[in-house]
């Protein structure tokens, strides 16, 4: 599934990680995969911030802002039947997104 366009605060920081692939292991969409050893973010988009990759790399090589991404505001507008908001100007926070 992917979610909203090029919102994802996931992080990636290749010169700490050592591509021990637990990142790959624990996300539950495929976002990462491994390349000349090192794990990259293939598909950004499909992130829903859950921080799996966080929680589980030994490196501190990712960094995501947990719960607060559009993984919720979609999950949220499809209980309450609405559209999703994701207006990142800094107002609303608890129904936008970002």
């Amino acid at each position: 599934m992917k979610y909203l366009s090029n919102t994802a605060s996931l992080e990636l920081f290749p010169e700490s990680c050592t591509g021990c692939g637990m990142c790959l292991e624990v996300c539950p969409h495929e976002v990462l995969a491994l390349s000349n050893k090192k794990a990259v973010i293939q598909d950004r988009d499909r992130c829903m911030e859950c921080g799996a990759c966080v929680n589980n790399c030994p490196f501190g090589a990712l960094t995501v802002d947990k719960g607060v991404g559009c993984a919720a505001a979609l999950i949220k507008s499809m209980i309450s039947g609405g559209e999703p908001s994701c207006d990142c100007s800094g107002g609303d926070k608890k129904n936008s997104c970002c």
